[in-house]
C-alpha cells in the first residue's frame, strides 16, 4: 500500500502543477504579450537588437529547421573545443586533462540532443568550467525542444498560414521566462538541502575504516536542476542522482522527479488552451499518466518481489541490489519509471541491478516513442504524432476522412506520421544488429543480459534518454561513432518530420462545425484507442527484439540460470 500511496502523492502534486504551468506557458508564448511577458519585453527587445533578430519576421518550417540545426551545430562545436582544451582553461582545480576529440564530439552531440549519454565519469574527467558548459547546453537543448513544440502547436491553431513563428524568439522566451527562473528557484532548494555549489577543490577525508576518500564539490546544484527540469539527465558525477551530493534528501528526490515531468505535463495543458479546448490537453495528460502508472507497476512488482537466487540463500525481501537504502525499492521504481518515460535517464538506482522484467519496462518506456511526458517539448509533439495516427485508424474504422481539431488528416500527414514512427525503429534496431556482429565481447554479462545491454544502449540513445545498463564497454571508437549517429538521427530526424507536419496543418482550413459523424477526441473511447495504438505499434516493432533480451532472461532466471 505504501508504494501506491507514494505514487498517488506524486500524481496529485503533478496534477496540481499542470494547469499552473500550462497557464504560465500560454502567457509566455501567446500573442499579444500578457502576464510576465509585459515585464520582460524591454529586456527582450535589447536581446533581439544585440543579436540582430527581427522578432516580427516569422519563418517557414524549412527556415525554422535550418535555424535549429545551425544553432545546435555551433553550440556543439564550441562545447567540443572546450572539452578538448579544458586543461588550458580556468576552473579546473583537479587538473583534469582534455578529452580525446572523438569522445569530446560524442559528449557534445549527446548534450546537444538532450541525450546526455556519458561515456566517462564526470567527477574524474571534467573541469568545473566544462561542467558549467554542459549545464548551459542543457538550457539551450531543452529550450530548443520547447520552441519546436510551440511551432507545432501553431500548426494546429493556424489556418492558411505558411509560417510557424520565429525560432530565435521562441528560444529566447523558453530560456528567459521558463527554464531560467524555474532553475534558479530549484537550485536554491537544492542548496538549502545540502547540494554543493562552489568552486573548491575536492576534499580528501578518512572513512570510518581509515581509508582515504575524495569528496566532490563544484557547481552541482545549478547543474542538477536544469538537467532534470530540461529533461536532460547528465550527472555531475558518475553515480548521478544516486549520489548524496546530487540528491541528498527525500525532498530533493521528489523535486527531481516532479521537475522531469513538469514541463511535459504543463505543455499538454498549454496545448489545450491554445487550441481553444482545455479538454484536449487533459486527454493527453490522462493518457500519459495511465501509461506512466502501468510502467511503475511493471517496475515495482518484480523489484518488490525480489530475486529468487537471493531468496534461495535464505534472505527474503525485495531486490535492493544497486539501490540506495534511503530510497528503497518503491522510490527507486518510481525513479526508473519517471527517468525512462522522459529523455532524462537520471535515476537514483543502478540499472544493471534491475530484475529482467524491470529492464523490459524501461526499454518499452523508451521504445513507445518518448510520448509519456517525454522530453521538454518533444514529449508533446511525439504524442501529437501518435494522436494523428490514432485518428487515422479511427477514420478507417468508420469509413470517414479523419479529422483532428477540425483539420482533415490526409495522405501527406499520414506519410509523415509513418516516417516519424519508423525513425525510432530504424535507428535502434539497425545499430543493435551492427554492434552484435563481433558478438558480446564488449558486454559485461553473457546470454540475454548481454544482448539487453546492447539493445538498451541504442534504445536509450535513439530516444535521447541517456541511461544505460552497466557493464557495456561504450568507451570505444565503434560505440562513440554509432551512438553519435543514433543520437543525431533520433533527435533531428523526428524534429524535422514534425515541423514539416505542422507546416502542412498550418496551411489547412479549420472546420469549426462538428457533425454526428465527428469522432470526439476528448472522449474516454478515444483515450483508450490512443493507449492501444501506442502499445500495439511498440509491440509490433520491438517485442521480437525485447524477447531475446529481458523476456528470455526472465524465463531462464526461474529455471535456475543467472547471467
Amino acid at each position: 500500500m505504501f508504494a501506491w500511496a507514494e505514487l498517488a502523492g506524486f500524481l496529485i502534486a503533478l496534477t496540481a502543477l499542470t494547469p499552473l504551468l500550462g497557464r504560465y506557458l500560454t502567457h509566455v508564448f501567446a500573442e499579444p504579450a500578457s502576464g510576465i511577458r509585459r515585464w520582460g519585453e524591454p529586456l527582450e527587445r535589447l536581446i533581439y537588437r544585440a543579436c540582430r533578430v527581427d522578432p516580427a519576421r516569422e519563418m517557414t518550417w524549412r527556415a525554422y529547421l535550418a535555424a535549429v540545426v545551425i544553432f545546435a551545430t555551433v553550440s556543439a562545436a564550441a562545447l567540443m573545443l572546450l572539452l578538448c582544451f579544458q586543461d588550458r582553461l580556468p576552473f579546473n582545480p583537479q587538473h583534469n586533462a582534455g578529452l580525446a576529440p572523438l569522445l569530446a564530439a560524442n559528449v557534445a552531440i549527446s548534450f546537444m540532443t538532450t541525450t546526455d549519454w556519458q561515456a566517462y565519469a564526470g567527477e574524474s574527467a571534467l573541469s568545473y568550467l566544462a561542467q558549467m558548459a554542459l549545464a548551459w547546453q542543457n538550457f539551450t537543448a531543452a529550450a530548443t525542444g520547447i520552441a519546436v513544440a510551440g511551432a507545432v502547436i501553431r500548426g494546429f491553431t493556424r489556418t492558411s498560414a505558411t509560417t510557424l513563428g520565429n525560432f530565435w524568439v521562441d528560444l529566447t522566451r523558453a530560456i528567459g521566462y521558463v527554464l531560467l527562473p524555474l532553475s534558479i528557484a530549484g537550485a536554491l532548494v537544492f542548496i538549502a538541502q545540502g547540494t554543493p555549489q562552489n568552486f573548491a577543490a575536492y576534499r580528501t577525508v578518512a572513512t570510518l575504516e581509515g581509508t582515504p576518500q575524495a569528496i566532490t564539490g563544484g557547481p552541482i546544484a545549478s547543474q542538477e536542476i536544469i538537467k532534470q527540469l530540461g529533461v536532460n539527465g547528465g550527472g555531475f558525477v558518475a553515480a548521478n542522482s544516486a549520489s548524496p551530493n546530487e540528491n541528498p534528501t527525500p525532498l530533493t528526490d521528489l523535486v527531481q522527479l516532479l521537475a522531469m515531468f513538469a514541463i511535459g505535463a504543463g505543455l499538454t495543458n498549454a496545448f489545450g488552451r491554445f487550441v481553444g479546448d482545455v479538454r484536449q490537453g487533459w486527454l493527453l495528460y490522462a493518457v500519459m499518466s495511465l501509461l506512466f502508472v502501468a510502467g511503475f507497476a511493471g517496475v515495482w512488482a518484480p523489484e518488490h518481489a525480489g530475486n529468487p537466487f537471493v531468496h534461495a540463500l535464505g534472505i527474503a525481501g525485495p531486490n535492493l541490489e544497486g539501490k540506495e537504502v534511503r530510497f528503497g525499492d518503491t522510490a527507486s521504481a518510481l525513479s526508473v519509471t519517471v527517468a525512462t518515460d522522459t529523455s532524462s535517464g537520471a535515476a537514483d538506482v543502478a540499472y544493471d541491478s534491475l530484475m529482467p522484467l524491470s529492464v523490459l519496462v524501461a526499454l518499452v518506456d523508451m521504445q513507445v516513442g518518448e510520448i509519456i511526458f517525454g522530453g521538454a517539448g518533444s514529449g508533446l509533439y511525439g504524442m501529437l504524432v501518435l494522436v494523428l495516427l490514432t485518428v487515422f485508424i479511427a477514420g478507417l474504422m468508420v469509413g470517414r476522412t479523419p479529422e483532428y481539431l477540425g483539420k482533415k488528416i490526409e495522405r501527406r500527414e499520414i506519410t509523415l506520421v509513418m516516417i516519424a514512427a519508423l525513425i525510432p525503429a530504424i535507428v535502434t534496431l539497425v545499430p543493435t544488429a551492427l554492434a552484435l556482429i563481433p558478438g558480446l565481447s564488449s558486454t559485461g554479462n553473457g546470454g540475454p543480459r548481454g544482448f539487453s545491454e546492447i539493445l538498451y544502449a541504442f534504445t536509450s540513445t535513439a530516444a535521447n534518454n541517456g541511461s544505460a545498463l552497466g557493464g557495456l564497454n561504450i568507451q570505444t571508437d565503434g560505440y562513440n561513432w554509432l551512438t553519435a549517429v543514433v543520437m543525431l538521427a533520433g533527435r533531428f530526424g523526428t524534429l524535422a518530420v514534425v515541423l514539416a507536419l505542422a507546416a502542412g496543418l498550418a496551411r489547412k482550413p479549420r472546420n469549426a462545425a462538428e457533425t454526428a459523424g465527428t469522432f470526439r477526441t476528448t472522449s474516454p473511447m478515444f483515450g483508450a484507442l490512443l493507449v492501444a495504438t501506442a502499445v500495439v505499434v511498440t509491440a509490433l516493432t520491438f517485442i521480437p527484439a525485447d524477447a531475446l533480451g529481458p523476456l528470455a532472461e526472465h524465463l531462464l532466471l526461474h529455471t535456475g540460470h543467472l547471467f
